[in-house]
């Protein structure tokens, strides 16, 4: 069992020492490689000297160890993502650990991108399973330097509006390098964090009518070079406005470039006559995004508009046309129009989105031009799309999880997914946009939408460690249902919050939230919930090792269900009751209680559940003495994580099927199969259940006759469960090590440890830790004889 995670005491200071020289034999796994850059920026013009001073950076094609952050600062559409891109792209071959983008979204007018939300991303494309991500955020950013330590890796930072939103994603390693992006000088990264800032201005008006020219030469010659400063000087020599300018020019080869600047001339006055107050380059901008706005065909120009009210950094081709009513097919010509012109970014196949100048001007239009009931249809339709494409991937990967009804879809399509990893790709691809979707919902008077939608989320991201955007989601869930006075929605939402502290260790808050919610169950009649959180309480129960508790839980939940005909609910129940009869040393009732269970969950082919059952069928088993067929229990649990290709299941079920192989007299096929789940855990970041499997290296150890080397196995063990505050698996750790020291000959230093080991059990009632008390009471001097609890 994992408990909450606490600071220990340091008195095994040995184990540290001990566990530098402690490993398995093998070939470690090639860390992941990540490539994350976007593509490189087409019509880039000199920034010859900018290039100069960031190549300044490298010395000899290795990081200059006294810098390690550039920070490219300058105003809005000057080219600075480009100039990092280009660059980036230009010294890839340097960084052969790979490269991180992200797009920290400091200026859209949505939310920005959390350091949170990076860092899980960051961490995710860095090797680090879902599972394994840290919740809290200075953890992720350790883990994060830990990870990049000894590593050559670029991490480019897009558009950041403050140092506190950069500060956790810098690389802790001198060898990395962060580039930074900003409109705003960012002061404390260069004199608190070392960084060197290069400021980005507007373009030599030579170096801007190239650009001019070297987009429209293809499809136009001739153009007066007069004409073309003047189009550059309309355009305030900013790469952006002067991109967007030269794709109108060249999409009407045959008009002459007077006419083109004429109308831009126009635009712009009527800017300076509108929005005198402010700078000169913001007029050229808008005056030139309102000038190719115009030119847009009246469809493309209502999308470019519909697009200012989707609430994610991107967006797909069906969620378009989810916005505007039309078909998908009917809306891929005025997204294409909107790319050529240079209004739209594809950033990946069947992906889009908008530079943040050009969504503030979306966001302006639709206000201006859309009514405030065709905008809230727009957003409604959009809104409702994700929530029944998302219940539609949940249908398709974790069906047993779907607890909401929804009604259903009015105005939409919502996609359909031929296989789980079809859906989950799309949950992976979609969980900003998802987490935006519900925000926007609470935020537009769209409250059960915006509870319905957290409600679904759940268990994607309780599948996936997911907890910023768990946390976020059921908070907002939770208001959102309290708007309504939906008591049913908000016990929703306190589950889901119940739930995610539980996953995230933080017991006494999961313990608040499950009441809260068992609490509005009981009051309004919902059968089904109350057992729901009843079992979660139990499960509370096991995690703090109060059997009796978890019992009682336990089976008034099992009564619920069955008087309900909820056969997975209640094989899953019977398999929580087996769990609490094994730990409590009731092994036969435990057996008959999971073959139950997996004669449903066959049945209903909860393969999850059924290796989960199977796992705790081998321990019943093994202790019973009925090794063989405790052995075929374990072995279908392995097979079952190996074909769903499930890690987490796969890691912590080879410690047990270890186990079973050392009770067949197989011990260095036991070393074998701790050896993979160590290596597993590891990677997977769960210090306790690594720790469970260095315990079971130990044992294999001292089996194989190895005394010194099962020692500094245990000895690791142990402090890991000490710093975790788990006094169950320390006790466990302790009594192994002792163990161990006796097989070296070292039997007076086992004494100490036993009897760390008996004080640690006497927090415990349960039978089986009295039994074990007993067992140490026995070799104890002075202790064999005294009343045991």
């Amino acid at each position: 069992m994992n408990r909450s995670e606490v600071s220990g005491p340091a008195e095994l200071v040995q184990a540290r020492d001990v566990y530098g020289g402690v490993h398995f034999h093998g070939d470690a796994a090639a860390p992941d490689v990540p490539q994350q850059l976007p593509g490189d920026v087409r019509g880039f013009v000199n920034r010859v000297d900018e290039q100069r001073a960031l190549d300044h950076l490298l010395s000899d094609g290795h990081r200059r160890a006294e810098v390690t952050l550039s920070v490219i600062t300058g105003t809005a559409g000057v080219g600075k993502t480009a100039l990092a891109l280009r660059w980036a792209h230009h010294v890839r071959h340097r960084f052969p650990d790979g490269q991180l983008y992200a797009n920290l979204r400091g200026y859209d007018p949505g939310e920005p991108a959390q350091p949170a939300q990076i860092l899980d991303r960051f961490l995710r494309a860095l090797g680090v399973p879902p599972s394994a991500v840290p919740v809290d955020l200075d953890d992720r950013a350790a883990l994060y330097r830990s990870r990049l330590a000894g590593r050559r890796v670029l991490v480019v930072l897009d558009n950041a509006a403050t140092a506190r939103q950069v500060r956790p994603l810098l690389p802790g390693s001198d060898l990395s390098l962060a580039v930074v992006t900003s409109r705003n000088l960012l002061s404390g990264l260069a004199t608190r964090d070392g960084g060197r800032r290069l400021t980005l201005r507007i373009l030599a008006e030579d170096d801007a009518v190239t650009l001019l020219r070297d987009v429209t030469s293809a499809y136009r010659s001739g153009d007066d070079p007069d004409e073309l400063t003047e189009l550059a000087r309309l355009c305030a020599r900013l790469p952006l406005a002067l991109r967007i300018a030269a794709e109108r020019a060249a999409s009407r080869p045959f008009m002459p470039l007077g006419e083109l600047i004429e109308d831009l001339r126009d635009e712009s006055a009527l800017w300076d006559a509108l929005t005198a107050e402010e700078g000169e380059e913001s007029d050229a901008v808008r005056a030139v995004f309102a000038w190719s706005y115009r030119a847009l065909n009246p469809t493309a120009a209502r999308l470019f508009r519909l697009l200012g009210l989707h609430p994610g950094p991107d967006l797909t081709v069906p969620a378009a046309a989810a916005l505007t009513g039309a078909a998908t097919s009917r809306v891929r010509q005025p997204l294409d129009a909107l790319v050529a012109a240079h209004l739209l970014e594809q950033n990946a196949p069947g992906r889009y989105e908008l530079h943040d100048l050009l969504r503030a001007y979306a966001v302006d239009q639709v206000r201006h031009l859309e009514s405030t009931e065709d905008r809230r249809a727009a957003l409604s339709r959009l809104l409702d799309w994700y929530l029944h494409t998302a219940d539609a991937a949940l249908d398709r990967t974790l069906p047993f999880y779907r607890t909401v009804p929804l009604d259903p879809p009015a105005d939409v399509t919502p996609l359909g997914f031929a296989t789980s990893g079809d859906a989950n790709a799309w949950f992976d691809a979609e969980r900003d946009n998802l987490v935006a979707a519900t925000r926007v919902a609470a935020e537009a008077g769209l409250p059960r939408t915006a509870w319905q939608l957290a409600a679904l989320l759940r268990s994607v991201f309780m599948h996936r460690n997911a907890f910023e955007s768990w946390f976020t989601t059921a908070r907002i869930g939770l208001a959102a249902a309290r708007t309504l006075d939906d008591r049913r929605g908000q016990a929703e939402a306190l589950e889901s919050l119940g739930k995610a502290h539980f996953q995230a260790r933080q017991l006494t808050e999961a313990a608040e939230h499950h009441r809260a919610a068992l609490t509005i169950r009981r009051e309004i009649g919902d059968v089904h919930g109350t057992a729901v959180s009843v079992n979660a309480l139990g499960l509370l129960g096991l995690r703090h090792r109060r059997l009796t508790d978890s019992l009682a839980h336990f089976g008034e939940s099992l009564m619920i269900f069955e008087q309900l005909g909820d056969q997975r609910w209640r094989a899953l129940l019977l398999s929580n009751l087996a769990e609490t009869r094994y730990e409590i040393g009731d092994l036969p009732e435990a057996a008959e209680l999971l073959e139950q269970a997996l004669a449903v969950q066959r049945s209903i082919d909860d393969r999850g559940q059924e290796g989960n059952s199977l796992f705790f069928l081998s321990m019943t088993l093994r202790e019973l003495g009925r090794v063989d067929e405790a052995a075929a229990a374990i072995e279908r649990a392995v097979t079952i994580a190996e074909e769903d290709a499930n890690q987490v299941w796969l890691a912590h079920w080879l410690v047990e099927q270890a186990r079973v192989l050392r009770a067949s007299g197989r011990p260095a096929e036991a070393l074998e199969a701790v050896h993979r789940a160590a290596t597993i855990q590891r990677e997977l970041g769960d210090r306790s259940r690594e720790a469970m499997a260095l315990d079971g290296a130990g044992e294999a150890y001292r089996e194989l006759g190895q005394a010194d080397e099962a020692i500094a196995f245990h000895l690791r063990a142990a402090a890991v469960h000490r710093q975790l505050g788990d006094d169950w698996q320390l006790a466990l750790a302790l009594d192994h090590l002792a163990a161990a020291l006796t097989a070296a000959g070292r039997a007076d230093e086992a004494a100490p440890h036993r009897g760390e080991a008996y004080a640690l059990l006497g927090r415990f009632a349960d039978a089986r830790a009295v039994a074990f008390r007993e067992r140490l009471a026995a070799s104890l001097p002075g202790r064999s004889k005294r009343p045991h609890r």
